[in-house]
């Protein structure tokens, strides 16, 4: 690997050529400088699980954290995973746009990312409009058949459902350093996590994060980052879809991410090893209704703060292996907010776990995976079996 040029970057995100995932991947935007520009590149990503647990899926609780359903764990027995669409091409040599739809095991669409990028702004700057995944922190860009394990890390469940994916946007410069080193920030309409219902007319949410990365001799590199949100949420809901709590308020995150991996010779064919982590802090301030009725506008000012850190080695061609920790805590809830979802009862959220997965090649993915769960009182044994396959051409992932 050699150190980061801004001339050898494309300006949207980071490394050429680097591991991701057991194999060799370019930056996002590789189809789009590739020899099939202006010839649409079009994959599917097909997916499934059989799940595994102790206790009842739907009686999962996250002390402390309202939930919605999104971030929920995978329904128990045999499911079909999320199938993934995309498509993606240069426009012209001024403009890329790529588009991802999704089809969930009810069979219902959504569109996850459509979005245009520019090509050939001067001085390391790109733009980006549309729907795309914010560029916070390290894994909230990276779409789910990409994860390392079958869940995301508890801190991204708790405190963006998942994923910050909304209608906005983004401007990033790459400066022109031996090393990497990116400013970005984000406008978003603000429907999503952590925001709700497109407060501020339609720009309630707002982002900005700067990473630096470089390489270590020729077999290891490195990138860290921090990342701000400032959400604006209106009746945003949580629990029970039938008779949803509401929040009004703000939102305030900030994230900080370390990232280092290892290939021998900069190869990653035979082995490699990456090891992350990632810090959450957030605040929030207004308003909360329990959907019973029990509570109504009552005060809440809320600090909840969390953290993971996961390493997977791949050991030999094809097969990895992977351990992971997460925990959260939340503050004590106000007067008046005992028993309801903000209410930790003296619990703090952790868990541990354990993944194998073998790769046949670089488009088909098994994995098994246990997970020791200490989300609320109740420990639960989680074990998932996976599949993630890729039929056509798929986008690499940053690194």
């Amino acid at each position: 690997m050699k150190p980061f040029h801004r001339s050898a970057l494309p300006a949207a995100c980071a490394m050429a050529a680097v591991i991701s995932g057991g194999q060799a991947m370019a930056a996002d935007t590789s189809i789009a400088s590739s020899g099939t520009a202006f010839n649409p590149a079009i994959g599917v990503i097909l997916g499934g699980t059989y799940s595994v647990y102790r206790h009842n899926p739907d009686d999962y609780v996250l002390s402390g954290f309202p939930l919605v359903e999104d971030a929920l764990p995978v329904q128990q027995g045999l499911s079909l995973g999320e199938t993934e669409l995309s498509f993606s091409a240069n426009i012209d040599d001024q403009f890329y746009g790529a588009a991802v739809i999704s089809i969930d095991r009810e069979g219902a669409v959504d569109v996850e990312e459509a979005y245009i990028q520019t090509l050939s702004l001067p001085e390391g700057f790109t733009t980006k409009a549309g729907r795309f995944f914010s560029g916070i922190g390290y894994l909230n860009s990276v779409h789910a058949h990409a994860w390392d394990f079958v869940d995301q890390p508890l801190v991204y469940r708790a405190m963006l459902a998942n994923q910050l994916g909304d209608d906005g946007v983004q401007l990033r410069w790459v400066a022109p350093t031996p090393l990497l080193v990116e400013f970005g920030g984000e406008v978003l309409r603000g429907d999503a996590y952590p925001g709700a219902n497109g407060a501020h007319k339609g720009v309630g949410t707002k982002t900005a994060f700067i990473n630096f990365g470089g390489d270590v001799g020729v077999s290891n590199s490195w990138r860290a980052g921090i990342s701000y949100v400032n959400a604006a949420a209106v009746d945003r809901e949580s629990g029970d879809p039938a008779a949803p709590d509401m929040f009004t308020g703000s939102s305030r995150l900030g994230i900080f991410n370390a990232v280092w991996k290892w290939a021998p010779l900069g190869n990653p064919t035979d082995r490699n090893f990456k090891a992350q982590f990632e810090y959450f802090q957030r605040h929030e301030d207004g308003a909360f209704t329990t959907g019973d009725g029990s509570v109504t506008d009552a005060a809440y000012k809320g600090d909840q703060s969390g953290w993971y850190v996961q390493a997977v080695y791949q050991f030999m061609p094809k097969w990895r292996i992977g351990l992971r920790y997460d925990a959260l805590r939340a503050d004590a809830t106000a007067a008046g907010l005992e028993d309801t979802a903000l209410d930790r009862a003296g619990h703090d959220p952790s868990r541990t776990s354990a993944m194998v997965d073998f790769s046949n090649s670089e488009f088909s993915r098994i994995r098994l995976q246990y997970n020791r769960d200490e989300s609320g009182p109740q420990t639960d044994d989680q074990w998932y079996l996976q599949y993630v396959m890729s039929i056509g051409a798929h986008g690499a992932h940053q690194f």
